[in-house]
């Protein structure tokens, strides 16, 4: 959708009843509010984060590439970098000044950064490289009211 700022557009596109359209995503901690704005604004009642989540938009801690880290681990997330083909630029980045004193993970959540396009590539290969059961929380409650298994 272009970033966390067009979520208005989307909901007043689509509103909340959708049109026969599931209505729902991601937002990471620091936008919880801004999308909280906006789901009130266009009919949505969601003054917590549970009220959110009623209607299929779930929070990220701090954000879902810090969340994927976590769920994978630096030792899983430096394979991802490998087949990537990023594990030399990354060890590169943690030689900088800024870098060397900062936890690894810290290093690999910057790092997914500083790139343009880098993000979304690594987010998805980080998140294909999960084990089912260690889908993190926020994209697991996001799959499941998407695609209710039960």
């Amino acid at each position: 959708m272009g970033g966390g700022t067009n979520i208005g557009h989307y909901l007043r596109v689509l509103g909340p009843t959708g049109r026969g359209i599931t209505v729902a995503g991601l937002c990471d901690a620091g936008e919880e509010q801004f999308f909280r704005r906006a789901m009130n604004h266009h009919g949505f009642l969601a003054t917590t984060r549970d009220e959110m989540a009623g209607h299929g938009f779930f929070v990220c801690d701090s954000d879902l590439e810090d969340e994927l880290l976590r769920a994978l681990g630096v030792d899983a997330v430096e394979r991802v970098l490998q087949r990537e083909g990023e594990l030399e630029l990354f060890r590169r980045f943690q030689q900088q000044p800024a870098q060397r004193q900062r936890p690894t993970h810290d290093q690999m959540h910057r790092f997914a950064g500083v790139r343009s396009g880098r993000k979304v590539r690594l987010a998805a290969s980080m998140a294909e490289a999960l084990d089912l059961e260690d889908v993190p929380r926020p994209l697991h409650d996001l799959l499941e009211f998407v695609w209710p298994v039960g």
